[in-house]
Formats: C-alpha cells, sequence, structure tokens
C-alpha cells in the first residue's frame, strides 16, 4: 500500500466510522460500531497493521492521520454512550399509568419499645430521664455502691473487664452515683441503657437491657417506694396488674427485695410460664444504704431515699410472651414483625 492508498483508506474509514458512532440509535447498535471499528480486530486495527508496510520517511505523517482518527472515533463512542445512557431503553419508558410500588417500612425493635415505655410511665410520675457512660471504672461500677472487694460480680466470670482498670458496666446503678455527684437533693430520675455480664442462655444475654429509677427527697419511705412499682405495674401490664416484695439483698439497698407481678399468662392461678406458682419475678429494689451517701456528700439524717431496677429484655419477653431472648437480636426480622407499631 502506497502512502496516499494509506491516507485515503483512513478518510475513507472516518467518514463511515464517526457517523456511525455518533449517530448510533442504541447501546446495542453503538457497541456494534465499536466493535466493527475500534474492536481489537476493528476497521481501526487492521490498518494500523499495515503501518509496517510504508515507507519509513512516510510512517509518522501516517501514524498521525491514523492517531487522529482512533481519538475523534473514542470521542464520538464516548458521547454517544453519554447521550444513550440518558434515555430508558426502547420497551423500558416509564408507565405513569402504573400503581407505585409500595416501599416497606419498618418499626421501632421491641426492646427499644419496651425501654421508652416504662420511662415514659416513671416520667409522668414525676422522674427525669437521666443517661451515663457504659464504659465505667471499678469506683463507680462497685466501691462507690457498697460493694466489697471479695464480691462474686468483681469475679471474671461475671464481668467483662477492659484494659487500664475498666469494665463494661454490670448495671446502671453506676449513674445514681454519677447524679448524685453533680447534683443536691431532691433527686428523681430514670436511667435505661445496655448493662453488660457473662450470661448467656434463653433467658439471658451477655448484653442486656436495663431500666434503673432512683428517688432521693425528704421524708421517702418504703411505703412510696411499693406505691410506685405497683403503679407501674398496672401501666405496664393491665389496671389488674398486682405485685408483691419479698425480702432479698443488694449491696446498695437496705433493706432490698426483689418484686413479683401475678404472672400476666394464667392471673396468679399457676401455669407452665410462672411454674405453677402465679407470680412472676419481674425487678429489684429497696432503700438506699446509707453508706452510698457518704461517697457523695448527702446527710442521711436529711434525706431518704428508694432505688429500683428492671431489666427490659425480660419486661418484654413478659409483655409480648417470648420465649427465647436470642429472638430479640438474631436478626431475623420475623420475630419483630410480629409486633408492628
Amino acid at each position: 500500500m502506497n502512502p496516499q492508498e494509506f491516507l485515503e483508506r483512513v478518510r475513507s474509514l472516518s467518514g463511515e466510522a464517526l457517523p456511525a458512532l455518533s449517530g448510533a440509535s442504541s447501546r446495542v447498535s453503538l457497541e456494534e460500531a465499536r466493535v466493527r471499528y475500534l474492536g481489537t480486530k476493528g476497521a481501526v486495527g487492521e490498518l494500523s497493521k499495515q503501518m509496517g508496510k510504508l515507507d519509513k520517511a512516510f510512517r509518522p505523517e501516517a501514524g498521525k492521520a491514523l492517531n487522529a482518527l482512533r481519538e475523534a472515533a473514542a470521542s464520538a463512542h464516548a458521547e454517544a454512550l453519554s447521550r444513550l445512557s440518558a434515555e430508558p431503553e426502547a420497551g423500558q419508558a416509564v408507565d405513569v399509568t402504573l400503581p407505585g410500588r409500595r416501599v416497606p417500612l419498618g418499626h421501632t425493635h421491641l426492646i427499644s419499645r419496651t425501654s421508652r415505655e416504662i420511662c415514659s410511665i416513671f416520667e409522668r410520675m414525676g422522674l427525669t430521664v437521666t443517661e451515663g457512660p457504659e464504659v465505667e471504672t471499678d469506683y463507680y461500677n462497685f466501691e462507690a455502691l457498697n460493694f466489697p472487694k471479695d464480691h462474686p460480680s468483681r469475679d471474671m466470670q461475671q464481668t467483662l473487664f477492659l484494659e487500664d482498670g475498666l469494665l463494661l458496666r454490670t448495671h446502671t446503678s453506676c449513674v445514681q452515683i454519677r447524679t448524685m455527684e453533680r447534683t443536691r437533693p431532691p433527686v428523681w430520675i430514670v436511667v435505661p441503657g445496655k448493662t453488660y455480664r457473662r450470661d448467656d442462655d434463653l433467658t439471658h444475654s451477655p448484653m442486656f437491657n436495663q431500666v434503673e429509677g432512683l428517688v432521693v427527697d425528704k421524708g421517702i419511705t418504703m411505703a412510696d417506694l411499693k406505691g410506685m412499682l405497683a403503679e407501674f405495674a398496672r401501666e405496664f401490664f393491665s389496671r389488674s396488674a398486682k405485685i408483691r416484695l419479698r425480702p432479698s439483698f443488694f449491696p446498695f439497698t437496705e433493706p432490698s427485695a426483689e418484686v413479683d407481678v401475678a404472672c400476666v399468662s394464667c392471673g396468679g392461678k399457676g401455669c407452665r410460664i410462672c411454674k405453677g406458682t402465679g407470680w412472676l419475678e419481674v425487678l429489684g429494689c429497696g432503700m438506699v444504704d446509707p453508706a452510698l451517701y457518704s461517697y457523695v456528700g448527702y446527710d442521711p439524717d436529711e434525706v431518704s431515699g428508694f432505688a429500683f431496677g428492671i431489666g427490659v429484655d425480660r419486661m418484654a419477653m413478659l409483655k409480648y410472651r417470648l420465649d427465647n431472648i436470642g429472638r430479640f437480636y438474631s436478626g431475623d426480622t420475623r420475630s419483630m414483625r410480629q409486633f408492628p407499631g
């Protein structure tokens, strides 16, 4: 091929390729034109193979013409592709007469819903929602709450310890001390939040949720505590709900009690859920031990108070009749879709 024939072939190919690429009416026809002219075995590539047969003196001029053709074809392809990408393919235009597709909406998780409901009930009784850190020190989690050094809760089997003397809080009671440190009486707070212990079975999880309550004021008695918890049970379960208090022990309350509610399944008659007793344990409580006041500068002769701790996960299991705490955290949305709201 002589130089004149080569340049004529470049001009002819340019007249074919550029209109074919820029005028493509669909992405399919554009791709066919790209393969035909710019593909590995396309016309431009085949023409470049003829460069070796040209006279060496003419090769620079021929290469310049061929590169100009290749660049112009690539530019035409890019512009056509951009144009066609912005247009719907044939047969894919939007039919505005079709009904819209309903977007599935989520809803609040049962644990969050139960925690908010519990807090809302106590807010109506005058308590204020307060929060605190989940990573705590031994001082706030144990020492200032009157836990002796040899208490089992300090053992590695129960508490999840971190580095530098830190730990994951085992209860939200830590916020009692933090709040009383910065607040003078009266103190009326309710504290929701996550807590952590080394437990894992059908009714326990290494991470669980609590709602802690603390009331410190003048003239607070055990009767005030029982009255508040009885009203809470009636608000949370039903107006006919009944509670009872059983003596217990907690390092930070004296006297201390476990609170049972009449079985929500059998109404106190006895069934499989309550193991025939007619009662279900729901929370722990008691009068604040005066020893705690020494850590926060309160005068036990001037004020008294009570505290209680509610396991949110357990309350949700009882209210919504779930038999395995793992259903809350399994990621299987079928469990939660049963309780929309």
